[in-house]
């Protein structure tokens, strides 16, 4: 029996330390070195001997250029006879024409860029002892130690919020006995390089010719200062030369045109400032506002041994991979995934999480696919971990972007369908794009732009804000919604309201007459989102007491809506209509995000459907060839919490970390798949495993918040603070031998919560928000 205690203490547990990524020796490759951000500029960091390099991303760094031509423009005189030859069974001929007529035709769309690395050369050669390098994740600093010739080397790198730079210091333990030569590797974009008496300066161009036309993109400015040294600093060439030096600090700063800023007095007023205030400010300061986000989550898994604990991360990983048990590891990727959220995305930051988040390995770019936003999962999973684990303002740099795209994707809507509200489709990027995308399969996803913007409710659900939703969140929603109402269509055979033409992305079906075809009507992802968007566009409007009208508009299409369908083999259907897949394997699961993250589907409220989506997942895995890639692991983990399977879960959760994350725990895109031709970077699997763990631990729907529901039997003991709730709470959990000890609640800072019930197991127990107070839940 739930019994409940109220204490007047803020009911804080005691913080604990987030851990550390550490190696024996430097980085020999990109998936090795070190990532640090600032939620604008990044880099990956190799912590080499005989020469540091340090890869820079910035986030606009941007080929390409908005454009007005983007929408095909045949599309809105083709769009109703693509409807009825796919009404009529005519799916090739439908295929065939909405090839031709309806995908968009981007010419300036262009792409994310990496950035010229900066390099520090010593005199010391290679030759060293003792080597460490190690990331700390609650300072965020990147610390590379060793002794040359008896003498201590060191080095610490950060990315600075509070003074939107990177800052690098270093030390020599012998007086005057520190050397190096500090330039650019400037092979990537093209641009001058020039040196002046402490500074080095990049002026170049994003440009690139296989997204863009080779003379469109953003204005790229950096700038690397020797700030202070007790050496002597000489311009050799394109580069600077510091020598007799025991400590040196080197500041780098980026800047863009990206629209309409000024790179020169961004970087220079950047610069002026650090060096103003000196290293040691600059580096309190950092300490001070990651570690007052790091902090507001901690997780402890078990008890590793400490013999485990103090091993090189990349030889835990290669022992987790063997099988062997690491549930400190475990916690770590937890952390690592808020680490990189922090790191990549700050409320103040110019854009959003891109494909692979902040940092650019020249990989994405490079695809055909490009280092974009994609907006058929993978935009959206990059915020998954979000809300849960206390990193809200987080998001405000997604919701700028969808603030930008509900205004170009208003032209879009108009043009292309003739519809009243905003829409965007598979990709876009950093000046707004939202026509559907150029390719067959993967071009239709008219959902896209819904789905993006559910994360605006999801934050809103976490504070229940109602400033934020009026003014922020609900115009978006409401055009959202206004889009779907225009847009949906009866189903002439059953009367139903569907979407289309549209994929499931990015997945084909096998007609009947045998041939491929990727373009139906009334897909499950299309009923899904926008059942969503119009319930959550209805529930707002009535909670701000607005658009009584549109509220009833909204009432008689969701009754409309078609229901979720099980197929011939006990699966979800992803279509309406129970199609074979053409690809078995394939990678996209779109229709299950009627489990997570929405709740269309569950254990409780509708068991068959849920073991209709159980199955659904099975086939994929047992299908030959199954495209095992970084963010199926993570969706795995989730939609196994969300059916409740703890252990499943966790399966999915440690194959996310030994099979599709490199040794610096970075997660990837396999080679092989969607023409990937090796390992790609990409952030989901990173936040969508940090959201699993919290799934796993705990789940809220605004009315219930459910404790341990899917906790694996493995974890038998455990503690976790900070935990967010949908209502408006935050939770510390701990656990032993498998059964919940205790849950502190307390209404999280800044929000106003609601009433909830509270469920551990079978057991429910109502809860009144008590400001001020820390409510005791503990099942005795």
């Amino acid at each position: 029996m739930l019994t409940i205690t109220d204490d007047a203490s803020d009911g804080q547990i005691p913080a604990a330390r987030s851990g550390s990524l550490h190696y024996e020796r430097p980085a020999s490759n990109w998936f090795e070195a070190l990532p640090i951000g600032n939620g604008r500029l990044a880099a990956m960091v190799f912590g080499g001997i005989e020469t540091e390099r340090i890869d820079l991303s910035e986030s606009t760094a941007w080929s390409g250029a908005p454009a007005s031509t983007d929408v095909n423009r045949a599309a809105a005189g083709s769009l109703g006879r693509v409807r009825e030859l796919l009404f009529a069974g005519e799916a090739r001929q439908a295929q065939e024409l909405a090839v031709r007529d309806l995908l968009g035709r981007p010419t300036s769309f262009g792409t994310n860029l990496p950035l010229p690395d900066v390099v520090v050369a010593f005199g010391h050669g290679d030759r060293a002892e003792g080597y460490s390098r190690r990331l700390d994740l609650d300072d965020a600093i990147v610390t590379t130690r060793y002794l040359v010739d008896g003498a201590d080397i060191s080095r610490e790198v950060f990315a600075s919020h509070p003074h939107g730079l990177i800052a690098v210091q270093l030390r020599s333990g012998s007086e005057g006995a520190l050397a190096f030569r500090v330039g650019f590797a400037t092979d990537v974009i093209p641009g001058a390089v020039s040196s002046d008496t402490d500074t080095v300066t990049f002026d170049g161009h994003a440009f690139e010719t296989l997204h863009s036309d080779g003379t469109q993109g953003v204005r790229v400015l950096i700038r690397a200062t020797v700030a202070s040294t007790d050496g002597t600093i000489t311009v050799s060439g394109d580069a600077l030369e510091v020598a007799d030096a025991t400590v040196a600090t080197l500041y780098i700063a980026v800047g863009t045109d990206w629209r309409g800023e000024h790179p020169d007095d961004r970087v220079d007023a950047l610069l002026a400032q650090a060096a103003a205030d000196g290293y040691e400010r600059v580096r309190a300061d950092h300490i001070a506002d990651h570690g007052a986000l790091m902090a507001r989550s901690t997780l402890r898994i078990g008890e590793t041994d400490s013999s485990i604990a103090a091993l090189p991360t990349d030889e835990r990983h290669r022992r987790l991979a063997r099988g062997e048990r690491d549930d400190a590891l475990l916690a770590l990727y937890y952390q690592y995934g808020r680490y990189l959220t922090i790191a990549g995305s700050r409320a103040d930051s110019p854009l959003p999480l891109a494909l692979q988040g902040q940092w650019n390995d020249g990989l994405a770019s490079s695809a055909s696919w490009t280092n974009d936003f994609h907006l058929d999962m993978n935009t959206q999973q990059n915020y998954w971990a979000a809300e849960p684990t206390g990193l809200g303002e987080c998001q405000e740099p997604l919701f700028g972007l969808l603030d930008l795209l509900a205004e170009t994707g208003r032209v879009t809507a108009r043009e292309m369908y003739g519809a009243d509200g905003w829409v965007a489709h598979t990709v876009t990027n950093a000046w707004g794009y939202t026509a559907p995308g150029s390719g067959a399969g993967w071009g239709m996803n008219v959902t896209g732009g819904a789905w993006l913007a559910l994360q605006l409710w999801e934050h809103f659900e976490y504070s229940r804000d109602l400033a934020f939703l009026g003014e922020r969140a609900y115009p978006v929603l409401r055009d959202a919604a206004r889009f779907l109402l225009d847009y949906l269509v009866l189903d002439p055979e059953t009367g139903w309201l569907v979407a289309g033409p549209a994929d499931s992305p990015e997945n084909w079906y096998v007609t009947e007459d045998g041939s491929p075809a990727s373009l139906a009507m009334g897909n499950t992802v299309d009923r899904v989102f926008s059942e969503a968007i119009l319930r959550i566009a209805g529930e707002a409007a009535k909670l701000l007491d607005v658009d009584e009208t549109l509220q009833g508009r909204i009432l008689v299409a969701r009754e409309k809506l078609p229901p979720f369908q099980v197929g011939r083999h006990g699966q979800l259907q992803e279509w309406l209509l129970d199609y074979e897949e053409h690809d078995p394997a394939h990678r996209h699961t779109s229709h299950l995000c009627a489990l997570y993250p929405e709740r269309q589907i569950g254990p409780r409220a509708t068991p068959e459907l849920a073991e209709a989506a159980r199955v659904t997942i099975q086939r994929r895995m047992d299908a030959p060839g199954w495209e095992q890639v970084e963010w199926v692991e993570a969706n795995f983990t989730v939609y196994f919490a969300r059916l409740l399977d703890g252990d499943a879960a966790l399966r999915h959760y440690t194959r996310l970390i030994t099979d599709t994350s490199e040794v610096n725990l970075m997660s990837y895109s396999a080679g092989g798949v969607a023409g990937a031709t090796q390992n790609i970077y990409s952030f989901d699997g990173n936040a969508g495993g940090t959201a699993g763990v919290a799934e796993m631990l705990l789940q809220s729907d605004g009315e219930v918040v459910e404790l341990l529901p899917a906790l694996p039997a493995a974890w038998k003991d455990g503690r976790i603070t900070g935990l967010r709730a949908k209502g408006g709470y935050v939770l510390d959990l701990s656990w032993s031998d498998g059964v919940l000890d205790e849950a502190r609640i307390a209404v999280a800072p800044g929000a106003t919560a609601k009433p909830i019930i509270v469920r551990y197991g079978d057991e429910t127990l109502p809860l009144e928000p008590t400001p001020g107070l820390t409510t005791t839940i503990s099942p005795r």
